[in-house]
């Protein structure tokens, strides 16, 4: 029983020391998992804050897993260009979690961004189990397209609803 008390209270201990984010000079390192329609594969992300409910950073994903697609020569292919398969952000965040005021070791971040595919805007959560280690996941929609013509299958790739999950890191 003092062995279950002591990984408890340690738990405990842990989780109070966690912060999601702290304000001005703030710096979240963020990798996981990209999920979409006909493809998944890995995001990562870097946020530095600007001010006690700002940050902007950086985001970057790339589809590993992609399903067959049909070219622009109306062939099935079972892979996508490079181009079709990376996507690259800037972004800015609205960092709520004092303004919701939940815990100290969580974060609501909406947010907009500029990518080279598309113009839109997410909404994440994080929440940090120690100082330096935590959870996250966003999801994310497109506003406007760069391309107003109808998208081929490729250029349907990051122009679409997607969620993102995975661990987050104080820097």
């Amino acid at each position: 029983m003092k062995k279950f008390a002591i990984i408890i209270a340690l738990f405990c201990f842990q989780l109070a020391i966690g912060q999601a984010y702290t304000g001005k000079g703030d710096i979240k390192f963020q990798v996981g998992a990209n999920l979409q329609q006909n493809g998944t594969g890995i995001v990562g992300s870097f946020d530095f804050g600007a001010g006690e409910n700002i940050s902007f950073g950086i985001a970057s994903s790339y589809l590993l897993g992609v399903d067959k697609i049909t070219n622009e020569n109306d062939e099935e292919v079972p892979f996508a260009k490079f181009k079709d398969r990376f996507d690259l952000r800037a972004r800015f965040n609205a960092n709520l979690g004092n303004v919701i005021n939940v815990s100290d070791n969580f974060d609501v971040y909406p947010g907009l961004y500029a990518s080279l595919k598309n113009f839109g805007g997410h909404l994440g959560a994080r929440y940090f189990f120690t100082y330096g280690f935590g959870v996250f996941t966003e999801i994310s929609v497109p506003f406007a397209k760069y391309n107003t013509d109808a998208l081929t299958p490729p250029e349907k790739l990051h122009n679409q609803f997607s969620v993102n999950l995975g661990a987050s890191f104080n820097i």
